[in-house]
């Protein structure tokens, strides 16, 4: 299940049926858990918590060191949940004691190769990085996103759960929940409503988004306007979420 010219420290601890492939460097502080799978020539260091059957490709630095020039070699950490796969050459760097000293990744989401997540990024679960995406620091992903390849996010930018960016889209600015930018700078053009008849939502739900983006977007109304209308409709879960982003937002949105 080791391979012999892998280095693992004995401080490291590593459930009985982890698979470590040739030449992969494993740290102190580091708790792998079951079913995971780490190819050959990868690199983590802790203190770094990785759930269980995950699947880590070769070349991948996971929680190393962040790039912040204020980091002085305190304890942060980093948190990933089950049922990730990660692939060749991703980078995930530890928090900063700046923030929470804190670099979470949730459950079930795709890293494709060469996506960078920095330090103190929150990424939630069932998203898809494409080739080249980058998250700058202090950046929260909701659930469900998709970001198209060599996407760059902002530091600080919050992107609302099912949001969608088109390849190269460069990101300033909050990102609601559900809808679809793209450019550079990102310029929002719709709602991702393909992704919600996949999900099986009703006809219903998708229509009452539908209008929320018209009362957002197209009726040339302020945020505060904006979000007065939406509150008036009627209430759903689905309708709540993108309340939710749009109060949360501390840069403004992408218009």
């Amino acid at each position: 299940m080791i391979h012999p010219t892998a280095l693992i420290d004995p401080a490291a601890e590593l459930a009985e049926d982890v698979q470590v492939g040739p030449y992969t460097v494993i740290g102190p502080d580091v708790k792998i858990g079951s079913g995971t799978v780490i190819a050959s020539h990868v690199v983590i260091k802790g203190p770094t918590t990785i759930g269980k059957n995950n699947h880590i490709f070769q070349f991948a630095s996971v929680g190393e060191d962040c790039q912040d020039k204020k980091y002085k070699g305190e304890p942060t950490r980093l948190e990933i949940g089950d049922d990730n796969v990660i692939r060749e050459s991703v980078t995930i760097h530890r928090g900063t004691i700046q923030d929470n000293s804190l670099t979470r990744i949730g459950s079930r989401n795709l890293l494709m190769a060469y996506v960078h997540v920095a330090h103190d990024c929150m990424v939630g679960d069932d998203c898809i990085f494409a080739n080249n995406a980058s998250i700058a620091g202090h950046a929260h992903v909701g659930n469900g996103v998709i970001l198209g390849g060599m996407t760059g996010v902002h530091q600080f930018c919050k992107i609302g759960s099912y949001a969608m960016t088109s390849g190269c889209s460069l990101v300033l600015k909050d990102i609601p929940a559900y809808v679809m930018v793209s450019g550079n700078p990102a310029q929002a053009r719709s709602m991702n409503f393909e992704g919600m008849k996949r999900r099986g939502w009703s006809k219903q739900t998708i229509a009452s988004l539908r209008t929320a983006y018209k009362v957002l977007y197209r009726q040339g109304l302020t945020l505060e306007q904006a979000l007065a209308e939406m509150e008036a409709m009627e209430a759903s879960d689905e309708l709540q979420l993108l309340i939710d982003s749009l109060k949360a937002s501390e840069r403004g949105i992408t218009r």
